[in-house]
């Protein structure tokens, strides 16, 4: 009996390593679930194109949208274990079984994790309209005025959507979550005046802000940004529990060997090690992961603590609308 288990053992740990000496064989996809442009894709093509040349194999990024990045998870289960689809992904993902529960998805159990690319800081931005200039005065006119306040995000269970929730939770203050499709209709109303308030990651909200069409009050990392130098930090405000960043990362199909998944990490690590990588993070004001932050354990594990927070978040602020 034990030298049958043992022969089991041996000829998957064998296999495994045949199909990492082999890989990659042809072609990797790579799944975005949001449409091209924004936070997300734009560095899903950068990480493409950096993997293409390390990997010696095309990397194609397939954005495949729908039902709030169901169609996107559904067809990255599908496909084989094999490394040569994978999906680039941000904490979103976690509040797919929650936006569609009959779909029985579980991302924590039936996904493997690959790692940890960037973090991306957010940005809390009032509208000009608004009268508002801090994070203190923001919160005031909330507790004065519970429920007044709109919050705009690009649609449910984008991380605008899950940042505004965990935002309202944590300063005890209510306000009205407005969902649009995508978060430039988002941006154009705060813009106009018709929202008062965004919270969405650097890469859209620098430019407005830095045109002075609206005003940035508050970032979500651990000291003031370079590129926004003027801008507290939430600890400055008055908020210090909002240190959220968006963590953006690779996942892929569970059962992924070994092997594959080390040869992954390889690559991912030298697409962000590379000049071209590390000047467009700074652009973008997100960082790399350190070396201690890299691989499948530090992102599974940050996946597994948004799965409970995001599951708070609906019993708690009614993330999901009814």
């Amino acid at each position: 009996m034990l030298r049958v288990l043992f022969g089991v053992v041996f000829a998957v740990a064998f296999s495994g390593a045949v199909l990492a000496q082999g890989f990659p064989s042809k072609s990797l996809t790579v799944i975005v679930g949001v449409a091209p442009g924004g936070t997300l894709d734009t560095l899903a093509r950068l990480l493409a194109k950096n993997m293409s040349v390390d990997l010696k194999q095309t990397v194609i990024v397939e954005n495949t949208v729908g039902a709030g990045g169901l169609v996107g998870l559904k067809r990255l289960m599908q496909a084989p274990a094999d490394g040569h689809t994978l999906m680039f992904t941000n904490m979103s993902l976690v509040i797919i079984p929650h936006l569609h529960p009959s779909a029985n998805v579980n991302p924590v159990k039936e996904l493997e994790a690959v790692g940890l690319v960037a973090t991306v800081p957010m940005v809390l931005s009032v509208s000009n309209k608004s009268g508002l200039k801090s994070l203190p005065e923001l919160l005031e006119r909330m507790r004065k005025e519970p429920g007044k306040i709109n919050l705009g995000s690009g649609g449910p269970g984008t991380t605008a959507h899950l940042s505004e929730a965990l935002f309202l939770h944590l300063s005890k203050t209510k306000g009205e979550l407005v969902q649009y499709r995508g978060s430039g209709p988002a941006l154009t109303d705060l813009v106009a005046g018709v929202m008062d308030v965004v919270l969405d990651q650097t890469v859209t909200m620098m430019p407005l802000h830095q045109d002075k069409r609206i005003l940035a009050i508050a970032v979500s990392s651990q000291q003031r940004l370079p590129q926004m130098p003027e801008v507290p930090t939430f600890k400055e405000g008055g908020l210090p529990e909002f240190d959220l960043a968006i963590w953006n990362g690779v996942v892929a199909p569970k059962g992924l060997p070994v092997g594959v998944s080390a040869r992954l990490v390889e690559s991912i690590s030298r697409a962000i090690d590379g000049q071209e990588f590390k000047e467009r993070l700074a652009q973008l004001a997100a960082q790399a992961p350190s070396q201690s932050q890299r691989g499948p354990a530090p992102l599974m594990k940050l996946i597994e603590q948004d799965s409970v927070m995001v599951a708070g978040l609906v019993r708690d602020v009614g993330l999901i609308p009814k």
